[in-house]
């Protein structure tokens, strides 16, 4: 007897506008002034009217389209009846019978070295208004609890899949593909410590008998997993806690109502929370303060101009054009469209595209997180790094020396002087950082290195192969740049 993983996942993700779905408040991560970014709107207070943010619905669409969805040429906006502390009017605006996109698909590789690929169905991905954040304290003595209304109102894009995912692994997969996608559209940040992404997966296993019988266990909600891993590892544990709990009662689909479970990351188990609501429980009802949405084919059109080219579709390009791996192409497209321009560029004015890898991946990547700036406004520009590069390839200087001159030009832009391309061999000639080409000069400084350490040469001459790391040393000090592989290969000829 087996049984197999059945997992749907609901996807929230915060849309990157400037103003909230229905007000003008501004839309921003800001946890350390709780309620400052509300007004009467986003409050639900007496008489408030709300207006559909334009920009929220085209990235919406724009969102829908990459997930190959049908767009819907009308649709109405509807209230999800339910009572919280973080949701003030008491309902949720969101769209139920008519959202703007339905039956789409994401294809995802399951298998990195055969390339096998699985198509997961898209239910619907429809648009509504965030709710605010509860805040626990599980720490101090009175155990309080607090509300942040900041996050009410915040453009969310739902996407619901079909039960098409077959283990925790695959989940997993989707949800990174999806996140790839997403930041490749530039329509979120997807930053899931922030909360711009979170995840609902709903789970349940097809218990496969001796006599050739399948049958499905009671379906159950985790709720609100905030990490990947966190995902995968609820996924797993519910898998095993529901067979093993079949075992013990014998209930199936239909028997138990839809139960919603919580996930305690710390102990690595899911715990029973209530029983799910129904669609009936939550009064949907079409909302009367705002308009229905109208889009025509050409409006659709001009949205699907602005997709662009996939994130799978960009890895395998990044691999063949610029021969890397799979891996170093995934992380450059992970972390979103202009980076990768960004990598991009460089490797086409230095002409190495896996040393441009490197150095954006570690160099540049680096940098980044610890001054905590996006790539748009890193100092150091994808043209003065790729003339950088251009002059390790032509043995100009050493990489040894580029980093030199790398950390001299964040030093001046920290400083707020001026960083063009030109300071790249103005910093290498003020440093003496070119690489010797004279051989003749070369070797005349390697022949009196050598005779002046007669007893490291017969060291050398009497096998011990580390004697000679001293003489490249005294060399490469006395050259001030020269490439090492070359002064040792002279230095072994002339002691031979």
């Amino acid at each position: 007897m087996n049984y197999t993983t059945v997992v749907g996942l609901e996807v929230h993700v915060q849309l990157q506008t400037a103003t909230k779905l229905f007000c003008g408040c501004l839309n921003k991560f800001n946890p350390d002034n709780p309620n400052v970014q509300t007004c009467p709107v986003c409050l639900g207070l007496p008489g408030a009217l709300p207006v559909m943010n334009r920009r929220a619905y085209e990235l919406a669409v724009k969102t829908a389209i990459a997930l190959n969805c049908n767009i819907a040429e009308f649709t109405k906006w509807d209230r999800k009846q339910y009572y919280y502390p973080d949701l003030p009017k008491a309902y949720q605006i969101s769209q139920y019978d008519l959202p703007f996109s339905s039956d789409g698909w994401l294809e995802i590789e399951i298998d990195d070295e055969t390339g096998e690929t699985k198509r997961i169905g898209i239910i619907r991905a429809h648009l509504e208004e965030d709710a605010g954040k509860n805040i626990h304290d599980e720490t101090g003595g009175n155990r309080d609890s607090r509300v942040d209304l900041n996050r009410c109102g915040t453009p969310l894009v739902e996407i619901v899949s079909q039960p098409d995912l077959s283990s925790a692994e695959e989940a997993r997969i989707y949800l990174e593909d999806l996140r790839r996608l997403l930041k490749s559209l530039e329509v979120s940040d997807c930053n899931m410590q922030e909360g711009s992404l979170r995840c609902d997966a709903n789970v349940n296993i097809h218990v496969h008998t001796d006599d050739g019988k399948t049958i499905a266990t009671p379906l159950v909600e985790i709720k609100n997993l905030n990490s990947f891993r966190n995902v995968e590892m609820a996924i797993e544990y519910e898998a095993v806690r529901q067979f093993q709990e079949w075992q013990e009662t014998g209930k199936t689909f239909g028997e138990v109502l839809k139960r919603t479970f919580g996930w305690n990351a710390d102990r690595g188990f899911t715990f029973e929370q209530r029983m799910k609501e129904e669609a009936s429980d939550y009064r949907y009802f079409p909302d009367p303060d705002l308009m229905p949405v109208t889009i025509t084919s050409e409006q659709v059109g001009a949205i699907q101009q602005t997709v662009g080219e996939s994130p799978v579709d960009m890895r395998k390009r990044f691999q063949e054009a610029y021969e890397l791996s799979r891996y170093d192409a995934s992380v450059i497209i992970d972390q979103g469209k202009s980076f990768s321009r960004y990598f991009e560029s460089v490797g086409k004015k230095c002409g190495n595209g896996k040393s441009a890898a490197n150095w954006t991946t570690q160099d540049v990547l680096r940098e980044l997180n610890e001054r905590k700036i996006e790539i748009e406004l890193f100092p150091v520009t994808d043209e003065t790094l790729g003339i950088l590069l251009h002059k390790i390839e032509l043995d100009e200087i050493t990489v040894k020396s580029a980093r030199e001159v790398f950390e001299i030009l964040l030093a001046e832009a920290d400083a707020g002087k001026s960083v063009t391309p030109a300071r790249v061999d103005a910093i290498i000639d003020e440093k003496n950082l070119r690489i010797v080409s004279d051989t003749g000069e070369l070797e005349k400084i390697i022949n009196e290195v050598l005779r002046k350490n007669e007893q490291i040469v017969a060291d050398f001459r009497g096998g011990k192969q580390g004697a000679i790391g001293p003489l490249i040393g005294q060399v490469m000090r006395q050259v001030g740049a020269a490439d090492a592989k070359v002064v040792r290969e002279i230095i072994v000829r002339k002691i031979d």
